[in-house]
């Protein structure tokens, strides 16, 4: 007789999804975001252009020196994601790691609409805006196990 294979339920399949999503989550980049920032995303986009692709000393050194408004904000949060990235590989030294801004991204958050007097009774609309800043940190060298799955890719 042929074994019959047996069906999971799909509840477990989606649970074992997450778990697996979880495990590369551990080891894979650092991420950390900044919402509703009141600074609008045009300012705060030229900052974020200064260090994209940086490695992070240099880009922690250029937001120290940046007289622009946004600069000690995303200091703060660079720090915020290397301190995270350092939680998630403690076998690792930060000094070999050799780590870098691997993508940082500035989307348009919530506009708070006000009204200004303007000449004759008329109204102007004062539009304040804020952003949510996302920032990804990643070593540039990879451990032995990352290497052997992209490894493992590239050659399939």
């Amino acid at each position: 007789m042929e074994a019959v294979a047996k069906k999971t339920k799909r509840s477990v399949l989606k649970r074992e999804k997450r778990d697996a999503r979880k495990e590369a989550a551990k080891t894979g980049p650092s991420l950390a975001k900044l919402k509703n920032v009141p600074t609008s995303p045009r300012k705060m986009r030229l900052i974020a252009d200064l260090i994209r692709g940086e490695r992070v000393n240099k880009a922690l050194n250029i937001l120290k020196y940046e007289p622009k408004i946004g600069a000690p904000k995303l200091e703060k949060l660079l720090l915020s994601a290397i301190s995270s990235w350092e939680a998630k590989h403690t076998d690792v030294k930060l000094e070999e790691a050799d780590l870098y801004v691997k993508d940082i991204f500035v989307d348009g958050g919530r506009i708070l609409k006000r009204l200004r007097p303007a000449p004759q009774g008329r109204a102007h609309r004062v539009r304040k805006r804020s952003n949510h800043v996302t920032l990804i940190v990643d070593s540039f060298k990879k451990t032995g196990a990352e290497v052997v799955a992209t490894e493992k890719e590239t050659k399939e």
